[in-house]
């Protein structure tokens, strides 16, 4: 039944915290801990910190995060490689199925020509090709992306042409233009992440070092570049620092800009609408997630208006796209021979029913996140709730691209900043690329079977629903949650920040 007080709090004033008032990790993380020891061990009692000129926690993460992503570029420098055909031209190397032995695959590289970013005079959503020209599978294609991440490609595309232009003239090292296009890419994407570090150390407040979570997450030296996924990262990360900072009409916009970039931004909204109904902060809500609408809408709907087909490209693709390898339904699929998700699909036809049980199964989610939202003892920190829907999303979606979850890593960090156990789910996560890759290399070339590959699929599903369980557990028992045992409410919570009840839930009780 539900409960409702008139009974409003002032809203209270950002915590100023002192140097010494900061968490310091090797004292409160066995994890961190341990690994101290090698430069002789734990911060002493009587250690002077915040006193270094240049080296602040802030700092350490961001140096931290460029040292992963360099390493994530070597790692993918091997599919920029080139070689001398028997023409005499240079072509990129992708032969004997490079991008899988190597396990070096970015969407960067073949987008570049599949996009026809490659070519002069094009434009996205206007510009259009016949995929599968001349068969019965023809059909035409525009841009796949939103609206955000399509420019960002086409942008780079351009600085790529001059580039190559200034180059061929003799004056910047040349390279090939795909080659040149991932480069410039990355450096971007670069950009992105760093920001997303840097706003979770400071919306992380007392515990900026949990942000060297996120710094050298093993996901990053993955797939900092495999897709655009850190443009939505960065977005998201400082929309929940603006909203952590009290200015709801900056996260708003901050969030409708990366939802133009990547839809899952939006998602925050939900647990933030939750949380402000059990508080009475409806009015900041709803200039958030106006704020929202009016910037997502001031970046679409010229496109919408202008090139309405290719705008609607990367909605239709989404609707039409069957079941990921990575998805649950194709591990139900495959283990129990069971063809219910639509089975296969003839071109242009949608999957009727795997897209309403996906949606289905993602609302019933949200219920219950919902629920717990405005039911729990104590009200949940907005990290929390904001962790569960994503994971959520993940879990029901039919599409899991491995890049997906660099969503999770910020969210998590400030959700249950558990070194060891983090640590673990992305190392964990981390490592089914490697089976998706020889699994993708195809049995014939010595590669993997599927039944592998999906083995550490739902490894890393149930490694995902158990930080869920985690994180719901610590909603219940607010004893045990981390941040709490500091002191604080909740550092993300901006205006719900130590904020009280005003509408709660409460479970019927039976009559005595």
């Amino acid at each position: 039944m539900a409960r409702v007080s008139t009974e409003h709090a002032t809203e209270p004033a950002p915590p100023s915290l002192t140097p010494e008032q900061r968490d310091a990790p090797s004292r409160t993380e066995p994890f961190v801990a341990a690994a101290s020891r090698v430069v002789g061990g734990p911060l002493g009692e009587h250690a002077a910190v915040g006193r270094h000129w240049f080296w602040t926690p802030q700092r350490v993460g961001l140096a931290m995060a460029t040292l992963a992503l360099l390493l994530c570029w070597f790692g993918k420098a091997s599919c920029i490689q080139q070689y001398t055909d028997e023409s005499g031209m240079n072509q990129l190397d992708w032969r004997a199925g490079r991008p899988y032995v190597a396990m070096c695959y970015s969407d960067v590289v073949p987008l570049y020509s599949a996009e026809h970013l490659d070519r002069a005079g094009t434009f996205p959503y206007r510009t259009s090709w016949v995929e599968n020209e001349g068969t019965a599978n023809a059909h035409q294609r525009y841009m796949e992306y939103p609206v955000l991440t399509g420019f960002f490609q086409w942008v780079n595309a351009k600085l790529t042409s001059a580039w190559v232009a200034v180059s061929t003239a003799g004056w910047l090292p040349g390279a090939l233009p795909v080659a040149v296009y991932f480069n410039i890419t990355a450096l971007w994407l670069s950009v992105a992440w760093l920001i997303t570090v840097w706003a979770v150390g400071r919306t992380a407040n007392r515990r900026p070092w949990d942000a060297t979570l996120a710094a050298i997450s093993p996901l990053v030296l993955v797939h900092a570049f495999t897709n655009f996924d850190t443009l939505a990262t960065a977005f998201a990360a400082t929309g929940l620092l603006a909203w952590a900072r009290r200015k709801p009409v900056l996260a708003g916009a901050l969030l409708g800009l990366g939802a133009a970039a990547k839809l899952y931004p939006l998602l925050l909204l939900g647990p933030l609408l939750v949380l402000c109904m059990r508080a009475g902060r409806i009015r900041y809500w709803a200039r958030t997630a106006g704020a929202a609408v009016v910037v997502w809408l001031a970046v679409n709907l010229p496109i919408a208006l202008a090139l309405n087909a290719g705008w609607r490209e990367f909605f239709r693709l989404n609707t039409q796209r069957g079941m990921d390898p990575d998805s649950v339904y194709n591990v139900i699929s495959y283990f129990t021979g069971w063809a219910g998700f639509d089975g296969p699909l003839a071109p242009g036809q949608s999957p009727t029913w795997l897209n309403i049980i996906s949606a289905a199964l993602f609302l019933l989610c949200c219920a219950g996140i919902a629920y717990v939202g405005l039911a729990a003892p104590v009200r949940p920190r907005v990290a929390q709730l904001c962790f569960l829907v994503v994971a959520a999303f993940l879990v029901t979606n039919k599409v899991w691209s491995p890049q997906y979850s660099l969503w999770l890593v910020p969210l998590a960090v400030l959700a249950i900043p558990r070194w060891r156990l983090l640590l673990g789910w992305m190392l964990l996560d981390a490592l089914v690329w490697a089976p998706r890759m020889f699994y993708y290399l195809g049995v014939d070339h010595k590669g993997l079977p599927e039944d592998w590959f999906l083995g550490f699929v739902v490894a890393r599903d149930l490694a995902v629903v158990g930080l869920c369980v985690l994180v719901i557990r610590e909603i219940y028992r607010p004893a045990t949650d981390k941040i709490r045992l500091l002191g604080d409410d909740d550092p993300a919570g901006g205006v719900l920040d130590r904020a009280r009840d005003v509408f709660t839930v409460k479970p019927r009780t039976a009559a005595a």
